[in-house]
């Protein structure tokens, strides 16, 4: 995990305040958490393709307006689209179908009710920054940045009908002795490779200042946490996706949140070698 590498490897315009992204057959897709598109960026043609989300989708909506879109993972042909459940109005869902580019859009604020009811979890500290979903198990990345710093993985069995959540907290390593908290993950085979940033704020609303992120591992099977460097002084990673691997390394692309209201994102690789 100290043998890294992280370089920018070219920049997007038209998207902006990038959250998260996944790459497939060539393609990034991408989200914003103050959009409300989901962006197809293919990277041998570098042309952007905006799919709308909502009706009357727009790139840049006002901080007390937006649906906050946080979390994108892959399950199967969908890729599934997250709200981070910080206030009323971030509670969405929505699957897009990348085979039929059909869309399906789903309230889960019963869903995130139920997580704070039986978790202990108060509203203001609820912040679903990444997702996995596997066959069985959908995994929820709460970002711990609030007054209670509870930073965990929330994860329950992926029958919406009789859930019952579990809640994992992870105390990860600090910055200038702020702590970091979960920004994404992904899933490689057994190992969750994950996202968190410091950030010197206690709100799960208001931005703070930037400290820096980190890159760390989970075990699946035992949900101990393997290892983690500093990749970064200055940026706040918020989007990590599988690129590429071999027996010796591993690739991801990695995404920022510059919350900046200018469309452009920079899209980094980040090389880890044995």
């Amino acid at each position: 995990m100290e043998k890294f590498q992280l370089t920018l490897l070219f920049k997007i315009i038209g998207i902006g305040s990038a959250s998260g992204l996944v790459y497939h057959d060539e393609k990034l897709y991408l989200i914003s958490d103050n959009s409300t598109f989901l962006y197809e960026y293919s990277i041998p043609t570098e042309k952007l393709n905006k799919i709308a989300l909502v009706e009357n989708a727009q790139d840049n909506i006002a901080k007390k307006d937006k649906p906050d879109f946080e979390a994108i993972a892959l399950k199967g042909n969908d890729l599934v689209v997250l709200g981070s459940g910080s206030t009323q109005n971030r509670n969405r869902v929505v699957k897009y179908d990348m085979n039929s580019k059909k869309i399906q859009e789903r309230n889960f604020e019963k869903m995130y009710e139920k997580i704070k009811s039986q978790l202990h979890i108060s509203a203001d500290e609820l912040n679903i920054e990444g997702l996995i979903v596997t066959a069985e198990t959908i995994y929820f990345f709460q970002r711990g940045n609030g007054t209670n710093g509870k930073n965990g993985i929330i994860y329950a069995n992926d029958d919406a009908e009789n859930q019952v959540f579990q809640f994992v907290p992870f105390d990860l390593p600090k910055i200038k002795n702020i702590p970091t908290t979960f920004t994404d993950a992904v899933l490689v085979n057994d190992t969750i490779y994950f996202l968190a940033s410091a950030e010197d704020t206690t709100s799960t609303y208001l931005d703070g200042e930037v400290l820096g992120s980190i890159i760390g591992t989970i075990d699946l099977k035992t949900m101990k946490l393997t290892g983690s460097v500093q990749i970064s002084e200055t940026n706040k990673f918020e989007g990590l996706t599988l690129y590429k691997q071999s027996e010796n390394e591993i690739e991801f692309l990695l995404c920022e949140d510059t919350d900046s209201e200018l469309l452009e994102s920079n899209i980094y690789k980040l090389v880890i070698r044995d």
